[in-house]
């Protein structure tokens, strides 16, 4: 699996980031059908990162299940090409025509745990989402627009503001961290 090489490859930013490592490396070992919801304990997601050219904002999604702005990002759903998954989620959630990733290599990496909710009228129980998230650049002027049955809004934001818009605590830290990685690339 390709994935796994990419994934065995990625260099941790931190121990929590190596832990999660290690974490999808045993899940990929463990498991054969690690790509699509039909393992539902845990699965593979890719999220993005999109921000402009100058890396001072970041593109956010109203997520409607979570309540909360968000990152955007979904389901491999089958694909192990992680990067393609999040480029079409990034145009899905936003209506971005113009992204393009920083680099092709992995940015992030984060074992999420979700909630048991409902989607499209049936529950989907508590589970694991062993996220590999890429850096996408978009131009802040494109025109965006909402996908309804997902998000109810799409918006730049400032760096620091994108982590202080979301209304999830965990997902504070996340979006802090990926922040503190941008600025480091600077």
């Amino acid at each position: 699996m390709d994935l796994r090489i990419k994934i065995e490859n990625y260099l941790p930013c931190n121990c929590e980031e190596e832990k999660d490592k290690e974490i999808m490396i045993k899940y990929i070992n463990t498991f054969d059908d690690v790509l699509t919801r039909n393992n539902e304990i845990g699965h593979f997601t890719s999220s993005c990162w999109i921000v402009n050219k100058d890396k001072t904002k970041v593109l956010m999604i109203y997520h409607n299940i979570y309540d909360s702005w968000s990152w955007t990002g979904g389901h491999a759903d089958g694909d192990d090409d992680l990067l393609y998954v999040s480029l079409k989620e990034a145009k899905e959630e936003t209506g971005i025509k113009n992204v393009t990733p920083l680099s092709e290599e992995i940015f992030s990496l984060e074992v999420l745990g979700v909630d048991g909710h409902m989607k499209k009228g049936k529950y989907v129980a508590s589970h694991m989402h062993l996220n590999v998230t890429y850096l996408l650049c978009a131009d802040e002027n494109e025109m965006t627009h909402i996908k309804a049955d997902e998000n109810s809004g799409v918006k730049w934001f400032d760096l620091d503001e994108a982590v202080e818009a979301s209304n999830e605590p965990y997902m504070k830290k996340i979006y802090g961290k990926l922040n503190k990685k941008l600025k480091d690339l600077k």
